[in-house]
């Protein structure tokens, strides 16, 4: 994929000590989305076992795949989640947890339900209506603003 096409797939890693599990993880979204242009944005949140140098590396073998982003310490899961969607460019943006808890085989899947709903008409979609300016669940939940300094591989 050339730097400047747009992804069909973001996925988004947020990971705290997760060295030996990331090899296996990328290798297996590797072969789900064979074929696709997606990108992986692993965010170590503080790690301090060989997270970011895995990393690295991942990004070093698949420079047009690989998106890293590294805090200074452990901020949390929120917060490396927020800066993923920041840095996602996919026209569909996915989160797996990198201890391999949650499978890439589901993408697919995720994805075909995904753009269903997205060609309902949208009085018909209750997430198109969730997210209508003026909705009270948007009024109570106004979008976080988080400012976090990190260090990232190029995207």
């Amino acid at each position: 994929m050339h730097p400047a096409e747009q992804p069909d797939i973001s996925c988004v890693i947020p990971l705290y000590n997760e060295a030996e599990s990331l090899p296996e993880l990328h290798a297996w979204i590797d072969r789900v989305l064979a074929g696709r242009r997606f990108e992986v944005i692993y965010v170590d949140d503080g790690s301090k076992d060989g997270s970011w140098e895995t990393i690295e590396k991942l990004h070093a073998d698949h420079p047009q795949e690989v998106v890293g982003v590294r805090f200074a310490r452990n901020y949390g899961k929120s917060a490396a989640l927020q800066t993923g969607f920041a840095r996602a460019r996919g026209r569909i943006v996915v989160t797996l947890d990198a201890d391999l808890q949650d499978s890439p085989d589901e993408i697919p899947r995720l994805e075909q339900r995904m753009e269903a709903e997205a060609a309902r008409p949208a009085e018909q979609n209750p997430a198109h209506q969730a997210l209508q300016l003026g909705h009270p669940c948007r009024q109570r939940h106004p979008p976080a603003r988080l400012q976090l300094r990190h260090q990232g591989l190029p995207a």
